[in-house]
C-alpha cells in the first residue's frame, strides 16, 4: 500500500475514533439551584416558639394558678425535660381537667404535640389557645409563631404570611417617656 495513502487512512481512523469517544463523553451536570434552608425539625419549631414567648418588653399579668394545677405543671415540666413528651402531655391533660380553658396549658400541649409529631393536633390546640388567651404578650407570640412555623413547614406561604402578620400584633410597644 502506498505510504501516503496509509497515513491518510490512519489519520481518518484516528479522527473517527476521537469523534466516537467524544460522543460517548457525558456532559457536566447542570448546576442545581439552591432549595433554600432545610425545613425545621420538630424540636427547632418548639424552641423557636418558646423563644418568641421570652422576647418582649410589655407588662404581663398572669392569673393565680391552682396549687393542684401547679403540681401537675411541675410534673409535666420534669417529664418534658426528661425527654418524655407523652408523659408530659398526660400531666397537662390532668391539669386541663381542673382548668379546661387555660390558654397557657393548651399552648403547652400544642408544643408537646409537635414533639410527638402530631402537627394537626398542635395547630388545633394553638388555635384554641388563641381563642381563649390574650391578644398580646408572650403567649400570643407563642401561639402565632407556632402557627406560622407549622404553615411554613406545609408550604403554605400565604397562610404563614397571615400568621406572621398576626404575630406582629402581639407586641405592643411601651409608651414613649419624655
Amino acid at each position: 500500500m502506498n505510504p501516503v495513502r496509509a497515513n491518510a487512512i490512519r489519520g481518518a481512523t484516528m479522527l473517527a475514533s476521537a469523534l466516537l469517544l467524544a460522543s460517548c463523553a457525558t456532559p457536566p451536570p447542570a448546576p442545581v439551584a439552591p432549595a433554600g434552608p432545610p425545613p425545621l425539625t420538630d424540636a427547632q419549631i418548639v424552641e423557636a416558639t418558646r423563644a418568641a414567648g421570652r422576647d418582649g418588653v410589655e407588662l404581663v399579668v398572669t392569673p393565680l394558678v391552682d396549687p393542684h394545677v401547679e403540681d401537675l405543671r411541675e410534673r409535666a415540666a420534669k417529664a418534658q425535660a426528661d425527654g418524655k413528651p407523652k408523659k408530659a402531655d398526660r400531666e397537662l391533660l390532668k391539669a386541663l381537667e381542673i382548668t379546661p380553658d387555660d390558654p397557657d396549658l393548651l399552648q403547652w400541649r400544642a408544643e408537646l404535640a409537635v414533639l410527638r409529631q402530631a402537627r394537626d393536633e398542635a395547630e388545633s390546640l394553638a388555635k384554641r389557645s388563641i381563642e381563649l388567651g390574650p391578644k398580646s404578650g408572650p403567649l400570643c407570640r407563642r401561639n402565632w409563631t407556632l402557627l406560622k412555623l407549622l404553615r411554613e413547614a406545609r408550604g403554605e406561604a400565604e397562610n404563614a404570611a397571615s400568621a406572621a402578620a398576626m404575630l406582629e400584633r402581639c407586641t405592643i410597644a411601651p409608651p414613649v417617656r419624655m
